[in-house]
């Protein structure tokens, strides 16, 4: 073997055990995140899933209560997820010292912005119905921008060999696997929004505000409904008039 082949060969020997080595440093920052992380992932799920469901004869005052308790647990749950990032330190990638401190930074951001989210939420009088639906439709708006820039600030965690040894860890694959939607007696609710993008996260207060100052809450309307007028199988002329046929035949 003449040198120049014996010396190809080592070099192929250190780039393989490079790559081994790097793959080995990532699986272990992998775990170190993703087993700190395994628990605040399915309590902000639970949390986040709760702020959807739907109870039957919830007053608006005990709604506001179990929101504000669920926007305290995504704001402690984020801060927890920050703090399990900062400490595995920098993974052993191109700008991975950036990659972790960016996502650091955001989740600490959406942690205090669920803090705030609550304390607008708590701030809220429900003695005037039209304030208290415009005020949950601003939190649940608010709530949704949070909750997407906390997946997209994990997601940043997850491409290329990073994402990968993030996949091999079994603490995260327990963390991908979808929460269950909310139920309402036992029963899943499933409802598509027309022009909402699959998998979006919904606004988790809006459906207790209906437009126009009007609360609805499964099992108790606050304002009361106009009963609708039908001839037959079809709607009533909306000037009030008679159906047709009900006219008196002419002698």
């Amino acid at each position: 073997m003449t040198v120049s082949a014996l010396g190809a060969l080592l070099a192929l020997a250190a780039v393989g055990c490079s790559a081994d080595d790097s793959a080995k440093q990532l699986d272990g920052w992998a775990k170190n995140v993703c087993d700190a992380s395994r628990d605040p992932i399915a309590q902000s799920r639970a949390a986040l899933a709760d702020t959807g469901n739907v109870k039957d004869g919830e007053s608006p005052v005990d709604l506001q209560k179990r929101l504000s308790t669920d926007l305290a647990a995504l704001a402690t749950t984020n801060q927890q997820l920050a703090d399990a990032v900062q400490k595995a330190g920098a993974p052993k990638i191109d700008d991975g010292a950036k990659v972790q401190q960016d996502a650091v930074n955001e989740l600490k951001q959406v942690a205090q912005g669920y803090l705030d989210a609550q304390k607008k939420l708590d701030g809220l009088t429900n003695a005037d119905q039209a304030k208290f639906a415009d005020g949950l439709r601003s939190v649940g708006d608010q709530v949704q921008r949070l909750s997407q820039v906390s997946t997209g600030a994990l997601a940043t965690l997850q491409s290329g060999d990073l994402g990968d040894a993030i996949k091999r860890q079994p603490g995260c694959k327990a963390a991908t696997a979808g929460a269950p939607p909310p139920t309402r007696r036992g029963r899943r609710v499933r409802r598509r929004v027309p022009g909402r993008e699959r998998g979006a996260v919904r606004s988790p207060v809006r459906r207790h505000a209906r437009p126009g100052g009007r609360i609805a809450l499964r099992g108790q309307e606050l304002t009361p409904r106009r009963p609708v007028r039908r001839c037959g199988g079809r709607a009533a002329p909306a000037d009030g008039g008679e159906c047709p046929g009900d006219e008196q035949p002419r002698s």
